[in-house]
């Protein structure tokens, strides 16, 4: 299998993009496929750079067996249109910030549409309580199992319960 690489990209990079690289990176870990992936998170803006992430997605992933906390915030920069194969913005506002900023060819999808097919934004939890953080952990646990399907990776804990990678 050819090494993959995947950037997920929200706003600040505090909240979705980070539970989605924990998630994905678990999922690859647990497939044994750590080697096979490049996988990271960054933001089109860059209010939280070098932050960790929220303390409200590390709980979240926390209570999912994941841990996120050594993670740090970063904004898009001009080389990941280059280095990765596949960047999922997960609304259509962080998607048209990317398409503005990158160059032509560049591999950049709504994660609705790639990961899930449904062509949803993924909430901003962040103004909200922790079960706007669960939410959005589901919905990314489902897209991220989908994609690593899609990408060819049987995931048998992917195909029941989707509210816990454990």
């Amino acid at each position: 299998m050819k090494r993959i690489s995947i950037l997920f990209v929200c706003m600040g990079n505090i909240c979705r993009s980070p539970l989605a690289e924990g998630i994905f990176g678990h999922l690859v870990a647990e497939a044994g496929l750590t080697g096979d992936f490049t996988i990271a998170s960054a933001g089109t803006g860059d209010w939280h750079e070098g932050d960790p992430p929220d303390r409200r997605s590390i709980a979240t992933a926390k209570n999912h067996g994941i841990d996120i906390s050594g993670q740090r915030a970063r904004r898009v920069q001009s080389r990941d249109f280059m280095d990765f194969d596949l960047i999922l913005a997960m609304d259509r506002d962080n998607l048209a910030a990317l398409e503005k900023s990158a160059p032509h060819g560049a591999n950049i999808h709504l994660f609705g549409d790639t990961a899930l097919g449904t062509g949803e934004d993924i909430p901003d939890p962040y103004y909200g309580g922790p079960d706007g953080f669960e939410l959005v952990y589901t919905r990314l646990l489902t897209g991220c199992c989908r994609l690593l399907e899609t990408l060819g990776v049987e995931r048998a804990s992917c195909s029941g319960n989707t509210s816990s990678v454990r």
